[in-house]
């Protein structure tokens, strides 16, 4: 949502629909389609030319344009126009069988551009301040997370780990619920899953609710089951295509979360988290000075 509650913000608003795909019903979802595709054209489009384009009725136009948190379609299609005012941003296309390598790295670089800026809009500092006070003062973090959010969790777990919090995330589902159901009111269960419907995230994020600990969501979709279920939600932007399932535009929009929440963690612990910091740097690099002549025995 923009700053006055109308609607969504204009520089993010194709990010958000993307992200939100997923929630919406089959029919909104076909108009949906086609702003993701051609955003520019639909917002030059009336609400009969676009009736027309995707075989919807206007009516489903009109209650999809609310779903998406306007007052009706030519609110935004006026939201769609001044995302055109930033063109580079609304050109369509997705990487091709027949693209050549040339254009295949414009792609892939413009796509992570996208989500890191499209993230750093929807992230706000109150909310990551909420996230912050939380991780301070919880005894323990869980992070849970399956795939290649699985790997953002481990992220999380070691970053926390280096400045001396008690962190560990979990791939396994089963280890994740182990550990979810013995936390405490205080503890923080950090959830992360791209589309926010990962069930082997959502359970024991469900379970480390139960026991009382602060629950938190990273996800690109503010209306999924696990943006429900949490308390605090950090918004993600980055998409996942046929030739890019777990991209690296859904990762490193999670890590740049993950980075900010660090950070700021990380601040507010200075004194301690520079001690542990220099005392995990100084046992790695005596452990690689003690094992390098080791290695170079034949």
């Amino acid at each position: 949502m923009d700053d006055s509650g109308n609607g969504l913000r204009a520089d993010t608003l194709v990010a958000t629909v993307r992200g939100v795909l997923p929630s919406l019903t089959p029919a909104a979802q076909t108009v949906a389609r086609l702003i993701l595709e051609d955003p520019a054209t639909v917002a030059r489009s009336t609400i009969t030319e676009l009736s027309a384009a995707s075989g919807t009725s206007e009516a489903t136009i009109v209650r999809t344009a609310r779903l998406l948190g306007f007052a009706g379609y030519p609110q935004l299609r006026l939201a769609l126009a001044a995302a055109a005012a930033q063109p580079d941003r609304l050109v369509p296309g997705d990487l091709a069988p027949d693209d050549p390598l040339s254009e295949v790295i414009h792609k892939v670089a413009r796509a992570e551009s996208e989500a890191i800026n499209d993230t750093v809009a929807q992230l706000t500092s109150e909310r990551l301040g909420l996230v912050v006070d939380a991780i301070v003062g919880a005894r323990r973090i869980d992070a849970y997370g399956v795939g290649a959010s699985g790997l953002v969790a481990e992220d999380v777990a070691q970053k926390l780990l280096r400045i001396g919090l008690s962190s560990h995330a979990f791939q396994d589902a089963h280890l994740a619920l182990t550990s979810a159901v013995l936390l405490r009111p205080g503890d923080v269960a950090i959830g992360i899953s791209t589309s926010g419907e990962t069930p082997d995230v959502i359970e024991p994020l469900t379970r480390a609710k139960e026991t009382g600990a602060t629950t938190v969501a990273i996800t690109n979709n503010p209306r999924s089951s696990i943006a429900e279920l949490a308390e605090h939600v950090l918004i993600s932007a980055g998409r996942e295509t046929e030739f890019r399932p777990g991209a690296l535009a859904s990762r490193i929009s999670q890590l740049l979360v993950v980075d900010c929440v660090f950070v700021g963690v990380a601040q507010r612990t200075f004194d301690s988290s520079q001690e542990a910091l220099a005392s995990t740097r100084h046992a790695v690099e005596e452990f690689n000075r003690r094992a390098s002549p080791a290695r170079r025995q034949p």
